[in-house]
C-alpha cells in the first residue's frame, strides 16, 4: 500500500505545479481535474477531491481523482453532513485512519468511496469561513502525520484564494458559489450611525493576492517576517509614546496590550512555521489570521471574542508593515466605503476622514468603539451585517443606509438613483439646520427649550460649535476606560475632563460617571464569577460602589479638572435611594480630601442621578430632595420596563417608546420634578428624534440632550411647535389602550404643522 505524504517534502513544488495548471487555457473543469490529479500524485493519495460551497450552503463535489467521475457536480452534501460537512462546519482539518467508522461518516454510493479508509480533509478558508473542502483518501487504515496535515492546509489556503480570485474558475462557474458574488444584494443589519452614503469598497482587511502567496526564497521570507514584527512593535511603541491626540485624552492604553500580543510566543511561532511551509510572509500572516478567526469565532465568551479582535487588528497592522504603508497612506478612492468585520478603537481615525463616506461592519453594536467614533465624525454606519465580508470584493459599489439599517451591494442603477435623490433631500435639510445654529430654541408660542448634545470622545467636542448646542447634557466617561487594557491613571482622566471643560467654555457639561458592565466589559475589571445576566448584574453605579476606589479615583479627577469652575456629576443606573446616598457620600469624601490638601474645589458643584431603573418611579419623593438635578436615560428605562434587551434584534422591536405606559412613566417623572423644583432633562436617544422629542415637549420637558446629528432636526421641530395646543392633544392620547400611539402623534404633529 502506498504511504501518504508529499513526494518532495514541502508543498512549494506542488503549489508551483498547481499554479501552472491554473494558468492553462483549457476549460475550467479540465484545469480542476488536473489540480486534483497533481495533488493526489504528490501526496501519494489514491483519492483527492475538491468540494465547494454553494449559495444554499450545500457542499458540491467539483472535481475528484479516484472517486467515480460521474459523481462530480452530482454529489451534494447538506450543511454539516458527512465528514466533509464536519470539516466545513468546524473550519478545521480532520484526520482519520478509519473514516467509515466515524459517526459523522455519510455514505454516498454514487462516489464509489467504499474501499477507502484513511481520510484527511482541510477547509478552504477565506475570511475565516469555509468556502469549500479539500480531501485526500487512502485505502489503508493509516494516520496522516502532522507534516501531512500542515501540507494539506497550505494547499487548501492557496486553493481558497485562487478559487475566490477567479483564477481557477471563471465568473460563470462561480455564479452560485459564495466566494465571488457579483449580483445585487440587500443585507439587513442595524443602524449604528445615521446617514446615507454610497461609494466603492475599501477592505480594512486587505486580502493577500494569490500571486503573493508562494515564497521564492524561504530564508528571505523569514527575514522579512522577522523585520516586520520588529517594525510592528516599533510602530505600536511610537503610537504609545505620541498618543496622536485623536482619541479622548491619552486613551491609547489599548496599544500596550497589542504590544504584549505582538510578543506572544504562540502567535510568533505560528507565523514562523507557516513561512517554513513555503508561504510568503504575507500569506503566513493571512493563514494564521484565518485559523485564529475560525477557532475564536466559535467561542461564546465575550472576552475571548474581544481577544480575536485584538489579534485581527495585529494581523492587519503587520500586513501593512509588510506592504510598507498604513491606512492613511493607502491610495483610497475619494468615495470610500470602509468594510470590516469589526474595528479597533483607533482604526477608523487612522483613515483620511475626507475620503471615508460610510462604514459597514459584520459585527459590533451601537455602543461599540467604531459606532461611537462614526457618530462623532458623522459617518453613516450600519453593522450586524452577517456574511458581509465574504460577499464583497475591493472596489465593489455599495450603498450605506444608516436610516433603515441596510446595505445594498452592487446596487442596480435605479436603486442608486433613488439613494442619490434621498441624499439631495438630506443635503438641503442639513443646510437648513446649519442656518438655525445660532437661533435660540424657542417654540412658536414662546416657550424656551434648552437643547444640549451628548458626547464621549474628544472629536465630539468639535460638534459643539457646529450644532449650536447650549452645552453637553451627557458626557459618557466610559469610552476612555473601554479603549484601555488597564485602568486609566488619574492624570489621564484629569486631562480628558479638563479638555472637555476648556472646550465647552461657559457652557455647562454634565459628566456621567463610569457606566460599564453588561455588554461593556473591561478585561482589567473582570472577576472570576461569570454573571448569567450581566445586563441586570453588577454594572454602572453598582460596580462603582462595590469598588469605591475606582469611583473615588474618577471623582478626584473630575474635581481636579473643574477647579474654580462649575462641575456637574451624574450617577448612572441608580435603583435605590440608598445607592444615591452612598455615591454622594463619596463625593463629599473626595471634597474633604481635596480641602485638607489645600486644593481648589469647583466654584459650583451639582450632583445628579440618572433615572433609568423603573424602581425609582415609586420612590421619587425620597430621591428628588437629595439631588441637584436628574436626567432620564430612556434607552435603559424602557428596556427594563418592557423586559426586552434593546441590543437583541429578536426582542428589541417588541415595544415602542411611544406607547402609553412609557409616556405615562415619563409624564409622572416630569410632574414629580416640577412639584419639587428639580431640574430634569432627557438624554436618551428619544431626545434626538423629532417626533419623539415632540412627544417629550408635550409632556412638559424643557431640557433635552440629543446626539449631535439630532440637534438640528429637533431644533427645527421646536421652532415650529405650538406647545399649548400640542399638550392638549397629548392629554387625550395618554389614556389610549393601544400598544403605541405613534400614528396618532404623527397625525397631531401634522395637524399642528410641526416639522417632524
Amino acid at each position: 500500500m502506498p504511504v501518504g505524504g508529499l513526494t518532495t517534502r514541502g508543498p512549494r513544488n506542488l503549489l508551483r505545479q498547481i499554479r501552472e495548471a491554473m494558468a492553462g487555457a483549457s476549460p475550467a473543469q479540465d484545469r480542476l481535474d488536473t489540480v486534483v490529479r497533481i495533488i493526489a500524485q504528490s501526496m501519494v493519495a489514491e483519492v483527492c477531491s475538491i468540494y465547494l460551497r454553494r449559495a444554499s450552503g450545500d457542499l458540491e463535489l467539483f472535481a475528484t481523482q479516484g472517486l467515480k467521475p460521474e459523481a462530480v457536480h452530482k454529489t451534494r452534501l447538506r450543511p454539516g453532513e458527512g465528514l466533509v460537512g464536519e470539516v466545513a462546519r468546524s473550519a478545521a482539518p480532520i484526520s482519520l485512519s478509519d473514516a467509515p467508522s466515524h459517526p459523522s461518516f455519510s455514505y454516498r454510493p454514487e462516489t464509489g468511496e467504499d474501499p477507502y479508509h484513511a481520510f484527511l480533509g482541510a477547509p478552504l478558508l477565506r475570511g475565516g469561513r469555509a468556502i469549500g473542502v479539500l480531501v485526500v483518501q487512502n485505502r489503508s487504515e493509516r494516520r496522516y502525520d502532522e507534516e501531512e496535515v500542515e501540507d494539506i492546509q497550505t494547499i487548501a489556503m492557496v486553493l481558497a484564494e485562487t478559487v475566490a480570485s477567479g483564477e481557477l474558475l471563471g465568473q460563470e462557474e462561480l455564479r452560485d458559489i459564495e466566494v465571488a458574488p457579483h449580483r445585487p444584494e440587500r443585507l439587513k443589519g442595524q443602524a449604528f450611525a445615521e446617514g446615507l452614503a454610497y461609494g466603492h469598497v475599501v477592505l480594512h482587511e486587505a486580502p493577500v493576492p494569490p500571486e503573493n502567496l508562494l515564497a521564492e526564497n524561504q530564508q528571505v521570507e523569514e527575514i522579512r517576517l522577522r523585520e516586520a514584527l520588529i517594525g510592528l512593535k516599533a510602530n505600536i511603541d511610537a503610537m504609545l509614546e505620541g498618543g496622536q491626540g485623536k482619541l479622548a485624552g491619552q486613551s491609547f492604553e489599548v496599544l500596550e496590550t497589542y504590544r504584549m500580543f505582538a510578543d506572544d510566543r504562540g502567535w510568533n511561532r505560528s507565523l514562523e512555521e507557516a513561512v517554513r511551509t513555503g508561504l510568503t510572509a504575507e500569506a503566513a500572516v493571512d493563514r494564521v489570521r484565518n485559523e485564529h478567526r475560525a477557532r475564536f469565532a466559535k467561542a461564546r465568551d465575550p472576552y475571548i471574542k474581544e481577544r480575536l479582535h485584538d489579534f485581527e487588528d495585529l494581523a492587519n497592522r503587520l500586513l501593512r508593515v509588510l506592504a510598507g504603508d498604513s491606512p492613511g497612506e493607502r491610495d483610497l478612492p475619494p468615495d470610500s466605503i470602509l468594510v470590516a468585520r469589526n474595528l479597533g478603537p483607533a482604526d477608523l481615525l487612522e483613515y483620511p476622514r475626507h475620503k471615508i463616506r460610510g462604514l459597514l461592519l459584520e459585527e459590533g453594536s451601537a455602543a461599540s468603539h467604531a459606532a461611537i467614533v462614526a457618530r462623532a465624525l458623522q459617518i453613516p454606519c450600519v453593522g450586524r451585517l452577517m456574511g458581509l465580508r465574504d460577499r464583497l470584493s475591493e472596489g465593489d459599489l455599495v450603498i450605506v443606509d444608516g436610516e433603515t439599517g441596510e446595505a445594498y451591494l452592487r446596487p442596480r442603477p435605479d436603486m442608486l438613483s433613488a439613494v442619490q435623490s434621498r441624499m439631495e433631500v438630506r443635503s438641503h435639510r442639513q443646510a437648513e439646520f446649519a442656518k438655525l445654529r445660532d437661533t435660540p430654541a424657542i417654540t412658536a408660542d414662546g416657550q424656551r427649550i434648552t437643547l444640549h448634545t451628548n458626547a464621549g470622545l474628544a472629536v465630539d467636542l468639535e460638534n459643539l460649535d457646529a450644532t449650536g448646542a447650549e452645552g453637553i447634557g451627557l458626557f459618557r466617561t466610559e469610552f476612555q476606560f473601554m479603549v484601555s487594557e488597564e485602568l486609566p491613571r488619574l492624570d489621564s482622566q484629569t486631562a480628558l475632563y479638563k479638555l472637555v471643560l476648556d472646550t465647552a467654555g461657559t457652557r455647562p457639561v454634565t459628566f456621567r460617571t463610569l457606566d460599564i458592565g453588561g455588554d461593556k466589559v473591561l478585561p482589567y475589571l473582570e472577576t472570576t464569577e461569570r454573571e448569567e445576566n450581566p445586563a441586570l448584574g453588577r454594572r454602572a453605579i453598582r460596580l462603582g460602589l462595590d469598588r469605591p476606589g475606582l469611583l473615588r479615583l474618577q471623582l478626584r479627577a473630575l474635581l481636579t479638572a473643574a477647579a474654580g469652575r462649575e462641575l456637574r456629576v451624574m450617577f448612572p443606573m441608580i435603583a435605590t435611594v440608598d445607592e444615591f446616598r452612598a455615591a454622594r457620600e463619596l463625593v463629599d469624601v473626595e471634597c474633604a480630601w481635596a480641602k485638607r490638601r489645600g486644593r481648589e474645589l469647583p466654584a459650583l458643584l451639582r450632583v445628579g442621578a440618572m433615572i433609568e431603573c423603573p424602581s425609582l418611579l415609586w420612590h421619587l419623593d425620597a430621591l428628588l430632595p437629595l439631588t441637584d438635578f436628574v436626567s432620564i436615560g430612556t434607552n435603559d428605562l424602557f428596556q427594563y420596563m418592557f423586559a426586552a434587551d434593546r441590543t437583541n434584534p429578536l426582542v428589541s422591536d417588541r415595544y415602542d417608546p411611544m406607547s402609553p405606559p412609557a409616556l405615562r412613566a415619563l409624564a409622572e417623572i416630569q410632574r414629580k420634578c416640577a412639584d419639587t423644583g428639580t431640574p430634569v432633562s432627557v438624554c436618551g436617544e428619544l431626545a434626538g428624534r423629532p417626533l419623539e422629542a415632540f412627544a417629550l415637549l408635550t409632556l412638559g420637558f424643557t431640557r433635552l440632550s440629543a446626539p449631535a446629528g439630532g440637534v438640528g432636526p429637533v431644533k427645527r421641530m421646536i421652532l415650529s411647535a405650538d406647545l399649548a395646543a400640542a399638550r392638549r392633544g397629548m392629554a387625550n392620547l395618554l389614556g389610549s389602550s393601544s400598544a403605541s400611539i405613534r400614528g396618532e402623534l404623527e397625525t397631531l404633529a401634522r395637524k399642528l404643522n410641526v416639522a417632524i
